[in-house]
């Protein structure tokens, strides 16, 4: 969401308000507190129930040996004020990542009720077929940066084909969709914005869901919106054909 402290919690507790149910932080993103705080706020205020809400955490490389896993684990636990959390992911396969050993880790989490599902992020097929044989329980999602100018179809027929969502971030291109034609078209064509035809464009794909991030009530309200737009055949073939660029956030 990109803010911190009460004006973040604040935010968060706003998108729960209007029907979000899924929270996506990250311990090198440095607002775990604050997407605790705007959960705690929410319910103690009944917009929602703990249990109704998917909270997701990423560990981050330095923090990927399978001696740092859990004391990581338990920090970011601390800091989002839970138990467990629902959902923990691989930032990515670097630094200390030892496929074996890290994923092991991971499954102990699990086992011991503090974790909820393992989940992936920034990995290639390679990456995601071993951690597919490693894990004790079935991969439970795959993160990767998926949007208009930077998208792969095998990483997504991989989820579809092993039964796990692709989660796909960065959907707006960092604000970038407004400058692509195509997507500016079919924008005009259904009286949408470009951010709500990207999102559309994303979520009807077969295997993929998407996170992307706001802070406002009003980008709150548009996106969640922009899942019922409905595009057809054509719309859906003049932004595959998109002549794409590279990734926003490479290795």
């Amino acid at each position: 969401m990109g803010l911190d402290g009460d004006e973040g919690a604040a935010a968060v507790r706003t998108a729960l308000d209007v029907g979000y149910r899924h929270l996506d932080t990250a311990q090198v993103y440095e607002n775990e507190s604050t997407v605790g705080a705007g959960l705690a706020a929410a319910v103690e205020a009944g917009v929602v129930a703990r249990e109704d809400v998917t909270v997701a955490t990423k560990t981050w490389i330095d923090r990927l040996a399978p001696e740092n896993v859990r004391p990581s684990t338990e920090v970011s636990l601390d800091r989002l004020g839970l138990d467990a959390v629902d959902l923990l992911y691989v930032h990515r396969p670097r630094g200390g990542y030892e496929a074996a050993g890290t994923l092991a880790a991971f499954d102990e989490l699990v086992d011991d009720g503090r974790v909820g599902h393992v989940g992936v992020s920034n990995f290639e097929r390679d990456d995601l077929d071993a951690a597919i044989d490693l894990l004790d329980a079935p991969l439970a999602a795959h993160q990767t940066e998926y949007h208009p100018l930077f998208w792969r179809p095998a990483l997504r027929e991989h989820a579809v084909d092993h039964g796990y969502p692709l989660v796909a971030y960065s959907p707006l291109a960092g604000g970038r969709v407004r400058e692509i034609e195509a997507v500016r078209a079919v924008a005009e064509k259904h009286d949408a914005t470009p951010e709500a035809v990207s999102i559309a464009w994303l979520t009807h794909k077969e295997g993929v869901v998407t996170i992307p991030k706001a802070s406002s009530e009003r980008h709150l309200r548009a996106n969640l919106a922009a899942t019922d737009l409905d595009l057809d055949a054509e719309d859906h073939e003049r932004i595959d054909g998109i002549e794409r660029e590279e990734e926003l956030f490479p290795e």
